[in-house]
């Protein structure tokens, strides 16, 4: 049962006959930008990776499925893998967990090297499939208590222990029920609950939301956030839900044909993208033609058109260093500001503008 792979010693050669999906390239050591899920006091340390990946390489014949990885995630943030099926997320998964070896290349977990260690990296990892099997007959606390025994946590600390994982994933009051009568989001709360049994230090999740309602999908992104504020843990989320993704990553990797274009925060990936122009949406209080009189007399500003969609919106193009004038600079003219928003931030519109600039690659790669 692949749920059960990473839980103990006993499933290490079914583990190594694992395979899955396909991953990537540059580097940011830009530090994560505070999202409303962050931690708000404690900053992330950028020296402290650990999760280190250089050149990571994966062929699988003539297909090669990661090209030339590079990455690094930090104690106490969210990073995202970000791509379509096949574009390599689950296979660079498997190298980190020592499930698959690379052909080329290495990589560093929680200070060992998956390759060579890889019983040391699953006593320090926790992790949740894409697709979380558990034993139906059986309760959800005692399908952790299961889990709890594999990985030889002492009795006397288990009860306990699970106690407090089923309040946090708002588990507690059906704990005793066959997990056979759980809903998909239950089950999905149930996986994280599995992934932190061991208290880890890097938990990683595949596709955590994927089938799950929209409201199950909040409450399993607000866990995954807690898990890094919290617990300080560095986590590795792979999907291909733009929105998601954005919602609750510090910094995403976008993975196109086998490998990683970009990474960074969505506003260095924004820029990365936009060159020396800005664009931005400004909805502003006043007639139609003084505000577009205003716009156009700021200096900078190179283009203005009225919004298609929205009459009381204006979309403006000009210099990168225009975006802290803009609000300024119209209150100066009496012109009150309601909405600025730069255009482009958003990750499916950065994802989608990388899509079409790399192409769409080898669906093989998978």
């Amino acid at each position: 049962m692949r749920a059960k792979a990473i839980r103990g010693d006993r499933g290490e050669r079914a583990e190594r006959a694992q395979r899955a999906d396909g991953g990537g390239r540059p580097d940011d050591d830009g530090r994560p930008e505070r999202t409303p899920h962050q931690r708000s006091e404690r900053e992330v340390d950028a020296t402290a990776s650990v999760i280190r990946a250089r050149g990571l390489t994966k062929r699988y014949g003539d297909v090669l499925a990661v090209d030339h990885l590079n990455l690094d995630v930090r104690p106490g943030e969210v990073f995202g893998l970000l791509g379509p099926n096949g574009a390599g997320k689950t296979t660079t998964i498997l190298m980190l967990l020592g499930l698959s070896e690379p052909t080329d290349g290495h990589a560093e977990v929680a200070g060992f090297d998956p390759t060579r260690d890889p019983l040391e990296v699953k006593r320090r990892v926790g992790y949740m499939p894409d697709d979380v099997g558990f034993y139906g007959a059986l309760t959800g606390r005692q399908n952790l208590r299961y889990t709890a025994r594999l990985n030889g946590i002492d009795r006397r600390d288990v009860e306990g222990r699970l106690d407090a994982l089923l309040e946090q994933v708002g588990l507690r009051d059906v704990a005793d029920r066959a997990v056979e009568t759980y809903s998909r989001g239950m089950r999905q709360r149930l996986g994280l609950a599995d992934a932190l049994v061991k208290d880890p230090s890097v938990v990683v999740l595949d596709e955590p939301t994927t089938a799950i309602d929209p409201a199950g999908v909040a409450e399993v992104l607000d866990l995954i956030a807690s898990i890094a504020r919290d617990r300080g843990a560095a986590v590795l989320l792979s999907s291909h839900l733009l929105h998601q993704v954005q919602q609750v990553c510090d910094r995403v990797a976008v993975f196109v044909g086998g490998r990683v274009v970009a990474q960074g925060t969505m506003r260095r990936l924004a820029e990365q993208m936009g060159g020396e122009s800005l664009q931005m949406e400004v909805g502003a209080q006043g007639a139609p033609e003084e505000v577009e009189a205003a716009l156009r007399s700021i200096d900078g500003v190179r283009e203005v058109e009225r919004d298609p969609h929205d009459t009381r919106l204006w979309r403006v193009a000009g210099a990168r260093n225009l975006q802290p004038r803009l609000a300024g600079e119209l209150s100066a003219r009496g012109i009150g500001v309601w909405h600025l928003r730069r255009i482009g931030d958003d990750l499916d519109e950065i994802y989608m503008r990388y899509f079409a600039k790399e192409g769409p690659g080898d669906d093989s790669a998978a």
